[in-house]
C-alpha cells in the first residue's frame, strides 16, 4: 500500500513538468531551511573526535585501497 506522500507524487507531482518540479522542490527546501535553522550546525570547527574519525577512516581506506602485497606506483 503506497504512502500518502507516494500517492500525492503519483497523482499530482508526476504530471508536472521538470521545471515545475524543481520550482516546487526549491520552495519546499527553502521553507525547511527557514523553519529549522537551529537543526543545521554550520560551524566549521572540527572536534578532536571529528579528526580522530577522519584519520581512522582514511587509514582504513588506505589499507583496502593499497594492500601491502601490491607495489604502489611512484
Amino acid at each position: 500500500m503506497p504512502t500518502a506522500i507516494q500517492e500525492i507524487y503519483n497523482h499530482v507531482l508526476s504530471a508536472l513538468s521538470p521545471t515545475e518540479r524543481l520550482q516546487l522542490a526549491t520552495l519546499i527546501l527553502n521553507s525547511l531551511v527557514q523553519a529549522n535553522m537551529s537543526v543545521v550546525d554550520d560551524s566549521d570547527t572540527w572536534t578532536d573526535q571529528d579528526q580522530l574519525d577522519l584519520t581512522t577512516f582514511s587509514l582504513q581506506y588506505m589499507g583496502t585501497a593499497f594492500p601491502e602485497d601490491e607495489e604502489i606506483a611512484q
